[in-house]
């Protein structure tokens, strides 16, 4: 990596418009990555991701793929009431000690 480069975020409508030119103008890849300044290796790897699944394949910085971000509120759920169980496991030990 070049010290002093900044490295280039692109916009989902970006990325699905550069893979237009490709998948419906035929174009070839070689000519896009030259026209628009991006390596070739990227856009093959934005054609993998957007051919794997075209609605949510670039869901952005911080944002999850809607089957991801149910599983995670459903990991945190699971944590949550594991250590609701846990505290409740401690206060009838506790409970049941003073008797």
């Amino acid at each position: 990596m070049n010290l002093g480069q900044t490295r280039r975020v692109y916009t989902k409508e970006f990325k699905e418009e550069t893979i237009g030119l490709i998948l419906n103008r035929g174009m070839s890849v070689s000519r896009v990555s030259k026209d628009l300044s991006i390596g070739s290796e990227t856009i093959y790897r934005w054609i993998r991701k957007y051919k794997s699944d075209p609605i949510n394949s670039f869901p952005g910085k911080g944002h999850l793929k809607p089957e991801d971000e149910t599983l995670r509120k459903l990991e945190r759920e699971l944590a949550d009431v594991k250590e609701e169980g846990d505290i409740l496991k401690k206060a009838i030990s506790i409970f049941s000690k003073t008797k």
